[in-house]
């Protein structure tokens, strides 16, 4: 099976070969768009994801075998012109969220964790929309892009550092209660229980 890189290249002399590219990703792509603007204004960024990445492929960095994130990332600048309307559909998810108790455990604490759009992502879609449109693009990239720290910053254009601290400042934005949880534990763990421990001894 050809890498992506191979196709890319391919397409260079051969343009129809690139329908292989949209044949691969565009499910995945169409998804994510999908889910951050709507279907209908999904449909359109799917194919404006497609059309732009045809005619900059020769800019493709061919160190990558796979054009996901480079895909994500034409994707997310596409999003941005719709950024009124995914706040919209953000808000309206968290209104329509079910009024179960939500327990966190810390969110987004751990590399392997993902947010998932149909319970999770109701909870926290109105914070989500509060999020400056780079923290947001970096988080979704992350959560629904199910992309790694270095694919998200390939997808963005940024260094990874930048990708971390993006994503340390949503991780707050998303959990504010956190760091109250955090600082509890630490004086849990702190004199207040040795004491009473030395007290029983």
């Amino acid at each position: 099976m050809s890498t992506d890189r191979e196709i890319i290249q391919r397409s260079l002399d051969q343009p129809q070969a690139f329908a292989e590219l949209f044949d691969r990703h565009a499910a995945t792509i169409g998804g994510y768009a999908a889910r951050r603007v709507g279907q209908d204004a999904g449909e359109d960024v799917l194919s404006e994801t497609f059309l732009v990445a045809f005619s900059r492929r020769r800019a493709f960095d061919a160190e990558w075998e796979t054009a996901l994130p480079w895909l994500y990332g034409i994707a997310s600048r596409l999003i941005r012109k719709h950024r009124a309307r995914e706040a919209q559909l953000l808000r309206a998810a968290g209104h329509a969220k079910t009024r179960e108790d939500h327990v966190s455990d810390g969110g987004l604490d751990t590399a392997g964790e993902r947010l998932d759009a149909q319970s999770g992502a109701r909870i926290l879609a109105p914070r989500i929309a509060r999020l400056a449109a780079r923290d947001r693009d970096t988080l979704l990239l992350y959560a629904w892009g199910d992309l790694s720290y270095e694919e998200v910053a390939q997808a963005l254009g940024v260094p990874v550092g930048t990708v971390r601290s993006r994503m340390n400042r949503a991780r707050r934005l998303l959990d504010p209660d956190r760091v109250a949880r955090s600082q509890r534990a630490r004086q849990d763990e702190g004199g207040e229980i040795d004491g009473q421990v030395a007290a029983r001894a």
